[in-house]
């Protein structure tokens, strides 16, 4: 399995709306949409307590995912995304 596909798996695996997950020890709320064809998703994570935030739009065209961090690395959010750990309700 590629790096993109296991993005991709874990990305779409994640809840949508509101969701407190944990990543490098320490706790984020997340917020994931998608638009209603499914083309189009978006993923902010603010770290709470501290200042560290995720920001990205992914999209599914007919040529493939693209993603398009928002003033970050693709790297920091990949990572993010492989690692995050979603809380049990």
């Amino acid at each position: 399995m590629t790096g993109q596909t296991e993005f991709i798996r874990r990305y779409s695996a994640l809840p949508l709306g509101d969701f407190y997950a944990h990543y490098e020890g320490r706790r984020y709320l997340v917020t994931r949409t998608e638009s209603e064809d499914g083309k189009r998703g978006w993923l902010y994570a603010k770290e709470l307590g501290g200042k560290n935030h995720i920001s990205f739009n992914a999209y599914r065209l007919s040529s493939g995912f693209k993603l398009k961090p928002c003033e970050m690395p693709v790297q920091k959010v990949t990572h993010f995304v492989l690692a995050l750990e979603v809380e049990k309700t």
